[in-house]
């Protein structure tokens, strides 16, 4: 089996260092080059074509947004983001570089005991982004003339419905999740007021300021949910489940608990699933999107059980085409459509008689 050829991209000599150490301690990983910067990363990209990238965000001359950006729309490649990242500022950068097809995130080792752990998790995710089909992005390719809506289908898929009214919508998603709830909720008109609730895996540091980010990147308003929320504060919202809690309605709340790991995820999609299906029955509709793993599949299969409504997103789209996979091997799915499509289609809901929120 060839080994996996990894490009790491970071300003620091230290830290490439460090990072090496570690990437060759491995015998199934080659390290076959170092950049610190941009455009350095992108010409080696371009010249040595590696595997996988690790990629630094705070870079001089481009930074690793630009970069990951000009990769991803010229020269596709799986980028793993290796970042201390602290403030939101940063942090906006990086969910931004994973809203254009960077795969994953981990934090930098930080120089105690908990390096042990830190490489292990390392090394594993090197060899786990490695092996991830990616898609071209085009967001680096677009100039002035150009807009997103101009690369998409213009045709608007429309859900024979037949049933309703529908209360709520749920969301998963996971690996790539963070560019494809953006595509989905910014294919939902202003009109639409059915409240949206949003499971997105992410690591805790990481997680702490992407509601506000996604909050910029549509016109709807986003937030964390808060224990105990009633639902009707949803209406025309989105509410995501906040990093490291499992989050569920009942009664028409939302309520936040740190139960155990679901398939190794909390916040999971399948408790936030599988409370909606409880919960609404018929007048609930579920989206999975692109993710590693099976979380959401059995959740999914619940929500269809009871009479909701089921759509998964599309292997060709799917940055991962994990947990819809799972999903439709379930029998789980209604609707197995394109990214650009969902949105389009989830509006159509509003075409059924809606009733007032719940209180």
């Amino acid at each position: 089996m060839c080994a996996t050829r990894v490009l790491i991209v970071e300003d620091s000599a230290t830290m490439r260092a460090r990072l090496r150490a570690v990437l060759d301690s491995d015998p199934d990983i080659d390290v076959v080059g170092e950049a610190a910067d941009g455009k350095q990363a992108i010409a080696l990209c371009q010249q040595i074509r590696p595997d996988v990238i690790t990629m630094d965000m705070m870079l001089p001359v481009m930074s690793g947004l630009a970069a990951t950006e000009y990769i991803m729309a010229h020269c596709p490649t799986p980028i793993l983001i290796v970042s201390a990242s602290v403030n939101r500022g940063e942090l906006f950068k990086t969910y931004e570089a994973l809203s254009a097809g960077a795969v994953d995130v981990m934090d930098k080792p930080r120089g105690d005991e908990s390096d042990r752990k830190w490489e292990r998790d390392f090394l594993a995710t090197v060899a786990l982004v490695a092996r991830i089909r990616v898609i071209t992005h085009p967001r680096g390719r677009l100039d002035r003339s150009d807009s997103p809506a101009a690369l998409k289908t213009r045709s608007t898929p429309t859900i024979p419905i037949g049933r309703g009214p529908f209360e709520m919508v749920a969301i998963g998603a996971s690996t790539g999740g963070p560019g494809a709830i953006v595509e989905v909720l910014r294919g939902l008109p202003s009109s639409f007021m059915i409240p949206v609730i949003v499971v997105l895996h992410i690591g805790a540091s990481f997680g702490a300021a992407f509601a506000d980010w996604l909050d910029g990147q549509t016109s709807r308003r986003v937030d964390y949910a808060v224990d105990g929320q009633p639902m009707s504060d949803a209406v025309g919202r989105v509410i995501m489940a906040p990093p490291d809690h499992h989050l569920e309605i009942r009664g028409a709340r939302l309520y936040l608990t740190n139960g155990p790991e679901r398939h190794f995820c909390r916040p999971s999609v399948d408790v936030l699933f599988e409370s909606v299906a409880t919960e609404y029955g018929p007048n609930a509709a579920a989206c999975l999107l692109t993710g590693m793993g099976r979380d959401g599949a059995a959740g999914l299969a619940a929500v269809r059980h009871n009479g909701g409504l089921t759509i998964a997103q599309d292997e060709e789209t799917s940055v991962v085409y994990g947990m819809p996979r799972e999903a439709v091997l379930l029998g789980a799915v209604e609707h197995i459509l394109a990214l650009e499509k969902i949105g389009p289609a989830l509006s159509t809901l509003t075409d059924a008689r809606q009733s007032p929120a719940r209180s």
